[in-house]
């Protein structure tokens, strides 16, 4: 008679507990244990966070440990589990642990291999060849591709979140309910008795700190103090909420017309436009992508106007930023003048405001939502479609995933959908945020998801000509930190380029993003497959970089560079002015957003600034998905590296009156999942 001692641990989350039978089966080598009850007499099994203990009696001994079986039969009625993980120690004293995580539900059994990574040619028996291509064929029905709307990334078929496989939901649906986070925002806010009152202009800029002066923090109350000062919004391209779009201008536009003669006396070096450019001196921005976009119409009562318009900014001699010439719409005319910044001070303000706006709706919408969540959505849907468990990426990519598909199923139920949250409020709304990533997915290209690349085909990649550009200095430490704990990853399971062309699991991955997840547009760009470590270790820091770091420099900041409406307008009620001198404060403030409006913008901002209840940040993975010691170490060399980072953005900040954190590790969450 031999014994196996069965550890079993349920997870600490709300309802992870169950009251339902639970058995076990183990599956050797030599044979299989009877399916054995898990009950102690006496004893509340399978409580929230509780590890519990059970021995499983056999005549002979069953060899090596290959799989659990485990099986949850109804009590009274259903009561879902959280398994974390069942450890087992045979007669010999050896322990062996099979990594679940997984909810049990309904009468629901699983069948689980032990935690060491293993690449499909590593696997040479019939069973356990069996058990991994049963899981994925499980997989691939109930993880299934749908078009939200032609032309977007493919995205999961589920309408709803509870309609979503129960393990990867949110814990409490409640905690990412985008009505209730906004209205409990709006509510913290103290701005309820505003947030109704549309169609009603404030007063004055003054008049939007009745619903600013409570919410201030450091960078917010800097933003509302100097806000119009040119240095502010040439800044913002640099380290604000989207710092994604300037470039170094090596060739004036022929649709954006400026002349030395309007910009010379901006210019510090005593040369002409023409010279500055050579020099790379000249930057640009250019909303080209929302133009023919149509604006937001669903209100009848106000009339919401979007435009395109491009600005061209200068490095002066102290490598500041500023804006020098700014043009509304794509087209050069009588009716669409070039501001600038000797025009009469309302008029630049007011022009200035509009490419405020327009950036809004470009990182709202391009930036943050397509190629942030849906573009991590789409790698974590083909993950569970062709990695099983037991392969070594699958254990890598898992926690980078967390929530992305629950946040994006709950942003298209309540949020981006029709009537919904982005209609209330946003320029964009109404059908105009569809037609945008539609358009944006014609320059998507893998290569763009590549933040040294992209940084590089900006001409924005030297530290001298830029030294304020943190999002870049930041965001190359920290793409080059996790390529290494990606690399040492990959080289730990692949001892060679072949082991990688070999892999019939990691191929079908790739070309999965590709064929589904992209349509197998040709524009995207996407690889086909990976032949060597290298490409593979790239691909995979696309995927954790995307969905950790770029998510958070992009999403964190927007209550810091939003909150203060007249810089980040959600919406314009005024067509963009077709001539000079005609701008005063009155008409700004009837192009701004109006009450209702501002209210909205507001809670939204302050709700997607914020932090999830224990979350998790990059480089932190207590579920254990990987148990070998070589994983772990290169784990804690990854956390050290962060660490390492962490410490010298903060000496940095601490001289600067608008510090940068939003590419700080301790401040970038492991996945998208807000």
């Amino acid at each position: 008679m031999a014994s196996y001692t069965v550890t079993v641990s349920t997870g600490s989350q709300w309802f992870a507990g169950t009251d339902d039978y639970i058995y076990i089966t183990l599956v050797g080598t030599e044979r299989c244990s009877e399916r054995t009850l898990l009950d102690k007499p006496l004893y509340d099994d399978f409580e929230r966070g509780a590890v519990d203990s059970y021995e499983v009696r056999v005549r002979e001994s069953l060899g090596t440990i290959m799989l659990v079986k485990l099986e949850k039969r109804k009590y009274w009625m259903n009561d879902d589990w959280y398994c974390r993980y069942i450890t087992v120690k045979t007669p010999s004293g050896d322990y062996v642990e099979f990594p679940c995580f997984r909810w049990l539900v309904n009468n629901k059994e699983v069948v689980l291999r032990d935690g060491k990574a293993r690449l499909p040619q590593d696997d040479k028996t019939s069973l356990i060849k069996q058990h991994r291509q049963k899981e994925l064929e499980m997989r691939r029905m109930t993880y299934r591709w749908k078009e939200w709307q032609p032309g977007f990334p493919m995205s999961i078929d589920a309408n709803r979140h509870k309609d979503l496989p129960h393990d990867i939901r949110f814990d409490s649906e409640k905690a990412v309910d985008f009505v209730l986070n906004y209205s409990k925002a709006i509510e913290n806010l103290f701005v309820n008795q505003f947030m109704h009152m549309f169609q009603t202009s404030w007063n004055d800029f003054a008049d939007f700190e009745n619903i600013f002066v409570r919410i201030k923090n450091t960078i917010s109350e800097y933003v509302m103090e100097h806000w119009k000062e040119d240095f502010m919004f040439g800044y913002q391209f640099l380290n604000g909420c989207n710092p994604v779009l300037i470039k170094k201008c090596t060739k004036l536009p022929d649709k954006f017309p400026v002349t030395d003669e309007m910009v010379s006396v901006c210019l510090e070096r005593k040369l002409t436009l023409e010279q500055e450019v050579e020099a790379g001196n000249i930057y640009i921005v250019d909303y080209e992508v929302l133009n023919g976009i149509s604006p937001n119409c669903t209100d009848p009562c106000t009339v919401q106007y979007l435009t395109a318009p491009m600005c061209l900014l200068y490095k002066n001699i102290e490598k500041k930023i500023l804006p020098i010439a700014i043009q509304l719409s794509q087209t050069p005319g009588e009716d669409n003048p070039i501001f600038l910044p000797t025009d009469r001070d309302y008029d630049w303000l007011l022009a200035k405001i509009w490419v405020r706006s327009a950036d809004f709706q470009h990182h709202q919408t391009i930036t943050h939502l397509l190629r942030t969540h849906l573009m991590t959505e789409v790698f974590a849907v083909a993950m569970f479609r062709e990695l099983p468990a037991v392969h070594p990426v699958y254990k890598l990519l898992i926690p980078h995933i967390r929530f992305t598909i629950a946040i994006n199923t709950k942003a298209r139920e309540q949020l981006i959908c029709e009537c919904g949250l982005f209609d209330k409020a946003n320029a964009l709304g109404g059908g105009g945020h569809i037609q945008l990533v539609q358009k944006a997915m014609k320059s998507l290209t893998f290569r763009s998801l590549t933040f040294p690349d992209i940084i590089k085909s900006r001409g924005m990649e030297k530290q001298e000509e830029l030294p304020t550009y943190f999002y870049r200095d930041d965001g190359n430490r920290v793409w080059e930190a996790t390529k290494i704990f990606v690399s040492d990853v990959v080289h730990i399971y692949y001892s060679t380029d072949e082991a990688v062309q070999a892999d019939e699991e990691i191929q079908a991955f790739i070309k999965e993003v590709r064929s589904c997840g992209m349509q197998d547009s040709e524009s995207c760009e996407f690889p086909k497959s990976v032949k060597s470590r290298e490409e593979l270790t790239e691909y995979l820091t696309v995927i954790v970089f995307t969905a950790s770091a770029q998510h958070a420099a992009v999403n964190f900041g927007q209550y810091d560079w939003c909150s203060w409406i007249p810089n980040a307008p959600s919406t314009m009620r005024r067509p963009p002015p077709k001539q000079k001198g005609l701008a005063d404060a009155k008409m700004i403030i009837d192009s701004l957003p109006d009450r209702g409006r501002s209210c909205w913008h507001l809670g939204a901002v302050w709700a997607l600034s914020q932090y999830q209840e224990n979350e998790l940040y990059l480089g932190m993975y207590p579920d254990e998905h990987f148990v070998e010691k070589p994983v772990k170490a290169a784990m804690e060399s990854f956390r050290e590296r962060l660490a390492e980072i962490t410490n010298s953005i903060k000496r940095r900040n601490q001289t600067k009156n608008l510090p940068y954190y939003n590419m700080s590790p301790d401040r970038i969450p492991n996945s998208v999942a807000i």
